[in-house]
């Protein structure tokens, strides 16, 4: 297939919400668009690797072990859990900074302060890597849009890496919506509620993830 006609069905499949989309749109709340696309490179990196085993042959070995397939998922749950109950105790608006406790309520939006890009990236990685459902997409879906009358690694090559730059059209879809939504965000009160609809999202994705089948 075609790179320039495979790039709308990358971004429609890369739109699809998830964990990472979601932090996306976490990170455009609270940090920006910006910090959102670095953070960005981490899950980028995850599905790198996920293409490469693809690529190999050993992305069907991979998704055929039951074993390996309950490892990654409860380890995508564990992490999914550990993210929300720590959103979920959390006072503060971006885990790096706290709103200002002497502010007038409704005066301000909080802004956010210099994120920590490389904890953004972490984060995003270990999403990305511990999400069987995305075994599943570039072991079982992805290479459906392989043509097998062509060698498969040039085709790998080349839409692989538009498949992961339709990820960054993703973060910045997200990302910018969640700066929309920070506009709303103008008290200490509004910043705990952000906080327990987060920890509230991605405990429920944890459960979500656990209950799913391949």
């Amino acid at each position: 297939m075609n790179a320039l006609l495979f790039f709308p069905v990358a971004v429609a499949i890369a739109l699809t919400p998830g964990p990472n989309n979601f932090c996306a749109l976490n990170n455009g709340i609270r940090q920006g668009v910006g910090a959102a696309l670095i953070g960005t490179v981490g899950r980028v990196s995850a599905f790198a690797v996920f293409l490469t085993v693809s690529a190999v042959g050993l992305g069907a070995m991979l998704l055929a072990s039951e074993t390996a397939f309950l490892a990654i998922k409860w380890a995508g749950a564990a992490y999914l859990f550990y993210l929300g109950w720590r959103a979920w105790r959390s006072r503060e608006f971006s885990g790096l900074n706290q709103l200002d406790a002497q502010a007038s309520p409704g005066t301000a939006a909080p802004q956010a302060q210099p994120a920590n890009h490389r904890a953004l990236v972490l984060q995003e990685f270990l999403l990305g890597i511990t999400n069987p459902k995305a075994i599943i997409l570039f072991a079982a879906v992805f290479p459906q849009f392989i043509d097998p009358t062509q060698p498969a690694a040039p085709q790998f090559a080349v839409l692989g890496p538009t498949y992961l730059c339709a990820e960054f059209v993703a973060t910045l879809a997200y990302a910018l919506g969640g700066l929309q939504l920070r506009r709303l965000i103008t008290t200490q009160r509004g910043v705990v509620r952000l906080n327990k609809a987060t920890g509230g999202f991605f405990m429920g994705a944890a459960g979500l993830l656990l209950a799913s089948n391949k």
